[in-house]
């Protein structure tokens, strides 16, 4: 492999690794509030990118608006979803939680799979996705280029609204003791909502970026995508949002450079990122910035 096409490849697994990071980072804040792993979070990026497609094809609606609806839809799904299937549970064992996630997750693709049926449905983003970017020889779409600098801004919006607001005040005291939050005169279950919306609405930049990229988009997409981000998590560590962004960067990087260099091994792609995790985690089992995960909070 010439130096050309190595980093041509370099963008695309950045590329590939922000869309990871994105969904991840949703992951990330569950966890930090609930102990959850949402499952259904993957699902929720697959209803965000079906909700920009219908805006798009039924609505005319420009390609931002529908991102914009997209979100305030994936909002309100998340927000639903722990109403009516998470709060409830609250005080239940964690396995309960879990085996609710799964079910909502199957709930889900089966819904749309009914609704919009298993084939494919195409979906063609703006031409400014496509147009082409030639810097010392090297020719990228500006799509790819375009994904990590919005994910690179929403990281750092995420970050302040955590650390510089009082919701993220709120949600960091949350993560730490709900009960002590209640004493305080906080309403959780508002706080808990709150991080529900945010981590849904990051799924559906991730949903309508990844449709845009690969063009095309199922009922069960969210399942391996949502697998993955899940890993990039647990490789950052499992309660740190910039664990979670270099988490998905180093697998969207893993699994384009080692397709790249190994293109014989092509259908094996989807293993070497949980290769890549499993290899980490033997080292460091909390993850690259993770610590005790009792005690790790964002």
């Amino acid at each position: 492999m010439d130096s050309t096409l190595f980093l041509q490849q370099l963008v695309n697994g950045f590329s590939l690794g922000s869309m990871y990071a994105l969904i991840a980072v949703g992951y990330t804040m569950v966890y930090g509030v609930l102990r959850l792993i949402n499952f259904a979070h993957g699902d929720i990026m697959m209803v965000s990118a079906y909700a920009a497609l219908f805006c798009i094809t039924s609505l005319n609606v420009p390609f931002l608006g529908a991102l914009s609806l997209a979100m305030i839809f994936a909002m309100v799904v998340g927000i639903a979803t722990d109403k009516i299937a998470y709060k409830p549970l609250r005080k239940a064992p964690r396995i309960s939680l879990l085996i609710t996630a799964i079910g909502i997750s199957f709930f889900l693709q089966n819904l749309f799979n009914m609704l919009f049926t298993s084939t494919p449905k195409a979906f063609l983003p703006p031409a400014y996705f496509e147009e082409l970017i030639n810097v010392g020889g090297i020719s990228v779409t500006f799509g790819s280029l375009l994904v990590p600098l919005i994910t690179f801004i929403i990281v750092v919006i995420v970050l302040l609204i955590l650390y510089k607001s009082k919701y993220g005040i709120a949600i960091r005291a949350l993560a730490f003791d709900v009960q002590t939050v209640n004493l305080m005169g906080i309403d959780a279950n508002r706080i808990i909502a709150m991080v529900f919306a945010l981590g849904s609405a990051l799924a559906a930049v991730g949903g309508v970026f990844w449709a845009s990229m690969y063009y095309s988009i199922t009922p069960t997409m969210g399942t391996l995508i949502g697998l993955k981000a899940f890993a990039a998590a647990v490789l950052g560590g499992i309660s740190s949002v910039v664990g979670a962004v270099i988490g998905g960067l180093i697998i969207g990087l893993t699994e384009v450079i080692a397709v790249a260099f190994f293109p014989e091994l092509s259908g094996f792609k989807d293993a070497f990122a949980f290769i890549f995790l499993v290899f980490i985690l033997l080292f460091k089992p909390t993850g690259i910035l993770g610590i005790n995960f009792e005690k790790s909070r964002f």
